[in-house]
């Protein structure tokens, strides 16, 4: 198959996810078949961290351009990368384009629908400074912090929507980041995987397995409203 002709002289496509497993597999299957086995000498997988990806972009012939494929890509998130490929070489000729929320299709349909739009294509020159006072900026108000699981795993076991659950239901109950309450973070994998979706609390150290809903709404009644341990939700020890 002929690759397309771009006017970059390198493309990647990075994301998490994209060496090993079942969305892996389909998305080289269709990726070769849209731009040609060669293409797949372009996938940079991010799982393990970015090193990978800035290393390709410094050897990479220019101009280049990075496909973001993070499904938890945000606007802070495509700020954060354009900043860090413009400390690179040659920064006025990368260029950043998201393929999440741009329609619908298959993730790897729609990073190569993307190549060809280059209204869509962020330079990573310019980039906006993180103000140096605001109020996300402070340490928020709170008495336990939660840790919830956003690994490959546990994302694959529910935990990107019980993560929203989660903030919505302290949130109703009075006790996201105030005085008395909970700050939650996501964090990538805590360990152990299959007992997932992992919950850490601390200063308390309880571990839980939180796996639908009905669990979301007992942990956070009986736990954080409650004050006391959810015994049948904690990860056995050892």
């Amino acid at each position: 198959m002929t690759t397309p002709v771009s006017p970059y002289a390198c493309i990647l496509f990075v994301g998490p996810d994209l060496a090993d497993g079942s969305f892996a597999e389909l998305f080289r299957q269709r990726l070769a078949a849209l731009r040609g086995a060669a293409a797949l000498a372009d996938i940079v997988d991010t799982s393990s961290g970015y090193a990978e990806l800035w290393q390709r972009v410094s050897e990479g012939q220019r101009p280049l351009l990075v496909i973001d494929l993070e499904p938890q890509s945000s606007s802070p998130h495509l700020d954060w990368l354009r900043s860090e490929l413009g400390q690179l070489a040659e920064a006025e000729q990368l260029f950043v384009a998201s393929a999440i929320g741009q329609s619908e299709g298959l993730p790897v349909e729609v990073a190569c629908a993307l190549i060809e739009r280059p209204e869509l294509h962020l330079p990573c020159v310019g980039v906006a400074a993180i103000p140096g006072h605001h109020a996300w900026s402070q340490i928020p108000p709170h008495q336990q912090r939660l840790l919830l699981c956003n690994g490959p795993r546990c994302t694959r076991r529910g935990a990107l929507a019980l993560w929203k659950s989660l903030r919505a239901r302290l949130k109703a109950a009075g006790k996201l980041e105030c005085a008395g309450g909970v700050h939650i973070t996501r964090t990538q994998c805590q360990f152990p995987c299959d007992q997932g979706p992992t919950l850490s609390v601390y200063p308390s150290g309880d571990w839980y397995r939180v796996r639908n809903e009905a669990e979301v709404i007992r942990l956070v009644d009986e736990h954080f409203v409650g004050g006391r341990q959810v015994a049948e939700l904690l990860m056995p020890r050892g």
